[in-house]
């Protein structure tokens, strides 16, 4: 797999579906897969996951995995580590298609990020060793808007220097194996109610949250 992805538009309203985010994410997670493979997976009918998937390769999320598979059988694997998209671009886009689309990919992600953790909390038992590593946080800031880019900026470049692309799930490292970190900030509420000071006007309240852990093993992952 290649480092990262940047979408646009027409790629945002390619991946931009339930179905799609979620075979993708597993295809990332657990290396190559065939539509027959996912479909049990994810409890969904091979025709579904198939149709799906070749939608994937058409926006170039996803390609055939050569050299695997007999007869008809066609192995997909992810093309890239992690996808980047400006938000705030696609926003901002007139086409209310576009800002439908980046809706529904956050609201999938957001989702995707909760199961997630919810199965590591359930199975953090079975691998002791990785629970001092994990992280659960969260902090409530003032801050202006470049102070937020900045402090964005700075997250990015920390994780950046941890990221080791080449020990994905095609070199043995998948399977749950790997850590996982993210950090979700974004303005709030506070304590009060109030998102900022009336005396400051480009001021917020900004919530961040920082979840680390061992990706949980494929056999515990949710299903959606």
């Amino acid at each position: 797999m290649t480092d990262s992805r940047d979408l646009d538009p027409r790629s945002l309203r390619g991946l931009a579906h339930p179905l799609r985010m979620r075979l993708l994410a597993v295809l990332r997670d657990d290396g190559p897969a065939t539509a027959s493979q996912l479909a049990a997976r994810l409890d969904e009918s091979s025709g579904s996951t198939s149709y799906h998937l070749r939608q994937l390769a058409r926006h170039r999320f996803v390609t055939e995995e050569p050299g695997r598979g007999k007869g008809r059988e066609r192995w997909w694997r992810a093309v890239h580590h992690s996808i980047n998209s400006d938000t705030e671009d696609f926003y901002r886009n007139p086409d209310p298609e576009v800002r439908g689309a980046v809706n529904t990919l956050l609201y999938e992600m957001a989702t995707g990020h909760a199961q997630e953790l919810g199965t590591y909390l359930g199975t953090m038992h079975e691998r002791p060793e990785w629970i001092g590593g994990a992280i659960m946080s969260d902090w409530t800031l003032k801050l202006t808007i470049d102070q937020a880019r900045a402090l964005k900026a700075e997250l990015l470049e920390v994780i950046g220097r941890y990221e080791s692309p080449g020990t994905g799930p095609e070199t043995g490292a998948g399977a749950g194996t790997g850590a996982v970190a993210r950090a979700e900030a974004g303005p709030g509420a506070g304590p009060d109610g109030e998102t900022g000071d009336a005396d400051e006007p480009e001021a917020a309240v900004y919530r961040l949250q920082v979840h680390g852990y061992v990706r949980p093993r494929a056999s515990h992952h949710p299903a959606s």
